[in-house]
């Protein structure tokens, strides 16, 4: 498939490499598990989901039709490498495309434009060998048991982090601290999706979730886990799975993600109140906090930007814009006027 390579000047990339990497940290940060090895980079970067970077693209004539794309920059640190390269599924795998040395320094850089709504799988080649982004913290073993890096573009819906036993009660739990599956809520949103015409429906809004995934939320979690709160994924598996422990010995006979709303309103307000009969205390203390945990992502994602994958198709700032409004009927969150076509009107922001 045709690649398009994006030329960004050796100013931009080292602004990102200082920013990120250009750190001397004396003390290697911990994971979950433990300390990482000293010869392990990420041990001494601040943010390494970042890599590589994702980031909105145009190019400088036709924004609105640039909103379907993302630019991807690859960067790869070797003070004694010759030369690098990277192969991966956004190019055919027998290609690699040549990364090129940022000025005097040890970093190699590509950017490329790829589709919104991917997940891809990389390896850089080094020396004629194939290695694993040292930096990007994401990776995934395939089928074979080979691993691979991975990263996945703006308004991706494919799981990454959770399985989907996992996303159906999170589904659940979601719709229940939303406002979107009260009486109000469901028609609005019924209206909002229903009331698309065919060009929206198959642009910005062809990922909407409709109302199993309230706005999209979940999958917005599921990218979050990934990247920017990986650290907080530990705290998911055992929860979810105490949970889905839970609602199985109290209804033995239909699975956790069929079972009554009132189940899950009672199992709700007894992890509210850090009381959960039948919960494991000492896999897991606190379910009180893993609410609390979970409804600041649920609200985050439901109202920031729909490219970071909630808010699907603006539906929950377009909820804001009907239900507030002053006395001659006008909005208070006019949110069109502030965010780029084809979502909103404005010429002056490009997401």
């Amino acid at each position: 498939m045709a690649i398009r390579i994006v030329e960004k000047d050796d100013y931009a990339i080292l602004n990102y490499c200082a920013k990120y990497l250009a750190r001397d940290n004396a003390d290697p940060r911990h994971n979950f598990f433990g300390r990482w090895s000293d010869s392990d980079v990420r041990a001494r970067v601040a943010e390494s989901w970042r890599f590589p970077l994702i980031d909105g693209y145009s190019d400088g004539a036709d924004f609105e039709a640039g909103y379907a794309f993302n630019e991807v920059t690859f960067v790869y640190q070797d003070a004694a490498a010759a030369d690098a390269a990277v192969v991966g599924t956004f190019a055919n795998l027998y290609e690699p495309l040549p990364l090129r040395r940022v000025a005097d320094t040890p970093f190699f850089t590509l950017s490329i434009v790829v589709p919104k709504g991917e997940v891809h799988y990389y390896k850089f080649l080094v020396g004629g060998r194939a290695l694993l982004d040292p930096i990007n913290p994401q990776q995934k073993a395939m089928d074979n048991g080979v691993a691979w890096s991975r990263f996945f573009t703006q308004l991706a819906s494919e799981p990454v982090s959770l399985e989907r036993w996992e996303i159906a009660i999170l589904g659940r739990l979601s719709a229940h601290i939303l406002p979107f599956q009260t009486e109000e809520g469901r028609n609005f949103l019924s209206r909002f999706y229903d009331g698309l015409d065919a060009a929206a429906r198959s642009t910005q809004y062809a990922r909407a979730y409709r109302l199993d995934q309230p706005v999209g939320v979940v999958n917005f979690i599921d990218k979050l886990l990934a990247r920017e709160e990986n650290h907080r994924l530990a705290d998911y598996r055992v929860c979810l799975r105490l949970i889905d422990r839970v609602l199985r010995q109290r209804n033995p006979y239909v699975e956790p993600a069929l079972m009554p709303k009132e189940i899950y309103v009672e199992l709700y307000e007894q992890m509210a109140a850090g009381a959960v009969p039948g919960w494991s205390y000492a896999e897991y203390s606190n379910p009180r906090f893993f609410l609390q945990l979970l409804r600041r992502h649920v609200f985050t994602g439901a109202f920031s930007h729909p490219k970071y994958g909630g808010n699907a198709g603006g539906a929950a700032w377009a909820y804001l814009e009907e239900k507030y409004r002053d006395r001659e009927g006008h909005t208070l969150f006019d949110w069109r006027r502030i965010i780029e076509k084809p979502l909103g009107e404005s010429t002056e922001y490009h997401g």
